[in-house]
């Protein structure tokens, strides 16, 4: 499992209080979810992420990337 996918899973584990094995199964289901979802190009641009091959060290986090993610799906803007 990808760093990314690792700590997201930790982070929902942690905020929903659920075990870790349950929290990296969701994780997996909204990830495929949203790559089916999305256009081509968009879904390899998750791919990337979560292989690490996009440089994520201009600060952008989680938190920032939760935010992005909800506006994509209609949230808060």
């Amino acid at each position: 499992m990808s760093n990314i996918k690792s700590e997201l899973s930790e982070l929902v584990a942690k905020k929903v209080g659920i075990p870790a094995d349950k929290a990296k199964l969701a994780v997996d289901v909204v990830l495929n979810f949203l790559k089916e979802k999305l256009p081509p190009t968009m879904a390899g641009q998750v791919d990337a992420v979560l292989a690490g091959n996009v440089d994520l060290s201009d600060g952008i986090g989680l938190d920032d990337a939760a935010g992005l993610l909800g506006g994509l799906l209609g949230g808060k803007k």
